[in-house]
């Protein structure tokens, strides 16, 4: 084997945690040979397994008052000029920030609101290297390179275990989740700390990326979001019926007309100012004083039918009780009088047959 006179190491890629100079195992090294370390790095002299001399960063010349330690165990004949065997490690000390942590598959989390809900969480994090001999010496053994990619993996099983655990112990409910993202990373950081520093490696910085529950239970969050900036839950929740049931009766393939006529009173219903009074031109139902919106034939509070009024014989909108013009076309309503239902007392088109309001035979 060639005796090794400059010992260095560059990391092309920025992902290497430690790496061993010869990678192959032990090297010859002759005294007086020159150690490079960049800054970022420092040099561990192993011989037999065991760590003896550290080097930081600088030029290092190899003689036996710099490699006090090692020259003790050899018995260098020559003036001290043959070559001895052992291997230098190098260790990044830099902070490795490109670090990322996340569930392979949705961990359990008991809501008090929704029950059993599996959420999905990622986030990254920095770290760097505090104890040298320790990440060799539990971690490395006798490997050439040792990568951030060979013990992130187990870096991020420590992290997602105490998240479960994190979790549970700061929110009670999924709903309030976005209020804790800082807390819960902190927490988190401090948790998987003590998991960190046995192997000699210090967490820096934590973040959470993102905390993702089920569609259902994200649709549940935006809605109680939107309730909130709207003000009053009841009336966001009138407003969310009355608009779903527009979009029905837009569809072709379902009861349009039938869906149609229910949907006036909804919308007026959802839309009722704050004192319960209905918009302009709506009818006041007589049963449940619901209000509801202008040319409603049926209430949106209880179904009753609104037809107490005189109904127009050219448009046959329902209008107020004593209207003397259609509040829909203007067309006169004098003559409504003559269809009056004997039984109700509705007022009825001219000529019509049967009652608008009881069904009850006319004339």
């Amino acid at each position: 084997m060639a005796i090794l006179d400059v010992i260095e190491w560059h990391d092309d890629f920025g992902h290497e945690m430690v790496h061993r100079e010869p990678q192959d195992g032990s090297g010859e090294f002759r005294l007086g040979s020159q150690l490079v370390v960049r800054d970022g790095q420092i040099a561990v002299f192993y011989k037999d397994g065991k760590g003896l001399d550290t080097f930081g960063p600088g030029r290092h010349t190899l003689e036996t008052g710099n490699i006090p330690l090692l020259t003790t165990l050899l018995a260098l004949p020559f003036g001290g000029k043959s070559p001895f065997r052992a291997e230098v490690l190098y260790v990044a000390t830099k902070t490795f920030n490109e670090m990322k942590w996340g569930t392979k598959e949705p961990v359990a989390f008991r809501d008090t609101e929704l029950g059993i809900v599996r959420v999905r969480a990622f986030g990254n994090y920095t770290m760097r290297v505090t104890d040298a001999r320790t990440l060799i010496n539990e971690v490395v053994g006798s490997r050439g390179m040792f990568t951030t990619d060979a013990i992130g993996g187990y870096l991020r099983d420590v992290i997602v275990s105490r998240f479960n655990d994190v979790l549970g112990e700061t929110m009670k409910s999924i709903l309030d989740l976005p209020a804790h993202y800082d807390e819960i990373g902190q927490k988190l950081r401090a948790r998987v700390a003590e998991n960190f520093s046995k192997f000699g490696i210090e967490v820096q910085d934590f973040f959470i990326q993102a905390i993702t529950p089920p569609e259902e239970v994200q649709k549940a969050m935006d809605d109680r979001a939107a309730a909130g900036a709207v003000g009053d839950m009841n009336r966001y929740m009138k407003y969310k019926t009355a608009a779903a049931m527009g979009d029905a009766a837009k569809n072709p393939g379902m009861a349009g007309a039938a869906v149609g006529m229910m949907v006036p009173g909804m919308m007026g219903q959802a839309m009722n100012l704050p004192d319960g009074t209905p918009a302009a031109g709506g009818i006041t139902c007589p049963s449940c004083h619901t209000a509801n919106a202008a040319g409603a034939k049926f209430c949106s509070g209880c179904g009753k039918g609104l037809a107490a009024g005189a109904a127009c014989p050219k448009c046959n909108a329902v209008n107020a009780p004593g209207a003397k013009f259609c509040n829909s076309c203007g067309t006169s309503l004098a003559v409504a009088a003559a269809s009056t239902c004997a039984k109700c007392n509705t007022a009825n088109a001219p000529g019509a047959k049967f009652c608008a309001n009881c069904g009850q035979t006319l004339g």
